[in-house]
């Protein structure tokens, strides 16, 4: 998780905290963006959402919103927050599941 301050903005109000949800193959490219999930300090009991809080590095408790993914610049995650357990990976993958309608699809190529 990284903490993403709008560019050329000094207010700390214009910051979020954004899960990386993309695979390692992307990370680890020279590819410049990665997809995020934005982290949010409500929580609305939605199936997309997954709580986190204060266990893995942030200050209060809130939730990734799986509903609302962003592409990010790699230059942008800078400001280290914290890491999920792999529990916590776990809810983050069924919601993005949920999220894209990707329960029980299968893929014929």
């Amino acid at each position: 998780m990284y903490l993403v301050r709008k560019p050329g903005s000094q207010d700390p109000r214009r910051q979020r905290v954004f899960v990386v949800v993309s695979r390692q193959m992307l990370i680890d490219s020279k590819f410049s963006t990665l997809i995020c999930a934005a982290v949010y300090s409500r929580h609305d009991g939605l199936s997309t959402q997954v709580r986190v809080g204060v266990e893995d590095g942030l200050k209060k408790e809130s939730s990734i919103h799986c509903d609302e993914l962003f592409s990010l610049p790699k230059t942008l995650l800078t400001h280290y927050v914290g890491r999920l357990d792999v529990s916590r990976i776990g809810e983050l993958n069924r919601a993005l599941a949920t999220a894209l309608d990707l329960e029980g699809q299968v893929f014929g190529y």
